[in-house]
């Protein structure tokens, strides 16, 4: 999460109540027609949460952003967060963030997938700034896992998280 965000559970409970339901109906449509939605929405949920900590700056349109970045050209699921969005700002305009929409998103992807749930955290803010460069720090396929390691650390991460998050996806070598 961004620095000197504060997020609890339930911070859409009186702006925007229906939040969670609207998200997973989202989620749940666009996962029957297409189960690979799933896998992507939590890689890009991923990927944003390392690069400026869960602020959604990865939805960021433009030449130059992380949306548009190498490690990021084959991400799935942002059509799912503009639907979802979308009928957010039918039922609440201006109220409830994108970042927290790609959370609730993320976690509704595990759940669809028979994985675990948990209660999100919400009141997230919007991410205003978005480079390509600053994808630099995601992990690569083509990294040692010593690089991993540093790249991890530098995130206040351990070898755990690290073999968590992405071990099942990466052919590590000792470079």
């Amino acid at each position: 999460m961004a620095l000197g965000q504060s997020t609890r559970v339930g911070f859409y409970l009186r702006t925007c109540p229906r939040v969670e339901s609207i998200v997973h109906a989202t989620v749940k449509k666009h996962f029957q027609s297409n189960p690979t939605v799933a896998p992507g929405l939590l890689r890009m949920h991923f990927h944003d949460c390392f690069v400026h900590g869960c602020d959604g700056s990865i939805l960021i349109d433009g030449s130059s952003t992380e949306k548009s970045a190498g490690p990021n050209l084959l991400l799935r699921g942002f059509d799912v967060i503009d639907d979802a969005k979308s009928q957010l700002e039918n039922a609440c305009p201006g109220v409830v963030s994108c970042a927290d929409i790609l959370a609730l998103a993320a976690r509704d992807a595990v759940v669809l997938t028979n994985g675990p749930t948990w209660l999100v955290p919400t009141g997230r803010r919007d991410g205003r700034v978005s480079s390509a460069s600053d994808t630099d720090n995601l992990p690569a396929f083509t990294d040692s896992i010593d690089v991993q390691k540093q790249k991890f650390a530098a995130k206040g991460l351990n070898t755990q998280d690290l073999v968590t998050l992405v071990g099942k996806h990466h052919n590590f070598t000792s470079k």
